[in-house]
């Protein structure tokens, strides 16, 4: 009901859709980004929706209780528990956590992160998304909402090289033209940024 309702509003606010041909893969990590305002949630779920590729996000167990999960668990949620694990009081990193939603998906899992991590300005953007992407053996999709031009979907697939910086110049680059909701709380990784 919640996606269907995302849907219905991205059609109705004249949003077009890019990309379908890169939406063939069924196991991959998917940036959402520029990730400026709540309203890129609501857009890129309906975006992906319309790519017939459903994406799913982590969230908290807690967030994963009644009533709440009524919203979440349609939309995509998946509950991971980041209480410790053994009696050391140690616990996975979230990217080990996030790796194992993938081996617990063996078909299919296209799960969306926001490497920026706020909706404020962030120099220094999560790598974590890509230490997923090599873990997992899966690719990256570069999801994307340009407010400019009302068009939202897949700009382009990286197979992670494993050469980080080559890899992170690539995507920064992409996100380069991409226009959020609200510039002025968007920044890019400024340590991919190739001077002009």
């Amino acid at each position: 009901m919640i996606v269907r309702f995302c849907t219905e509003l991205f059609k109705a606010q004249g949003w077009t859709l890019r990309g379908e041909q890169l939406t063939t893969h069924r196991r991959c990590v998917v940036i959402g980004a520029p990730h400026t305002s709540n309203w890129d949630f609501v857009y890129t779920l309906a975006a992906f929706d319309l790519l017939g590729l459903p994406l799913r996000f982590t969230i908290k167990r807690e967030w994963m209780r009644f009533p709440f999960n009524l919203l979440i668990e349609p939309a995509g949620g998946l509950a991971i528990d980041r209480r410790p694990r053994d009696e050391t009081g140690d616990r996975p990193s979230m990217v080990d956590v996030m790796i194992e939603l993938f081996d617990d998906h063996p078909d299919e899992l296209a799960l969306v992160v926001t490497p920026e991590a706020t909706r404020s300005p962030n120099p220094r953007w999560k790598s974590g998304f890509y230490h997923v992407a090599r873990g997992a053996g899966v690719p990256i999709l570069l999801g994307y909402l340009d407010y400019a031009k009302k068009e939202a979907g897949v700009g382009k697939v990286i197979e992670p090289s494993g050469d980080f910086e080559a890899d992170m110049r690539e995507i920064t680059e992409f996100y380069r033209s991409v226009t959020p909701r609200y510039p002025e709380r968007f920044m890019l990784d400024q340590r991919f940024v190739d001077s002009r």
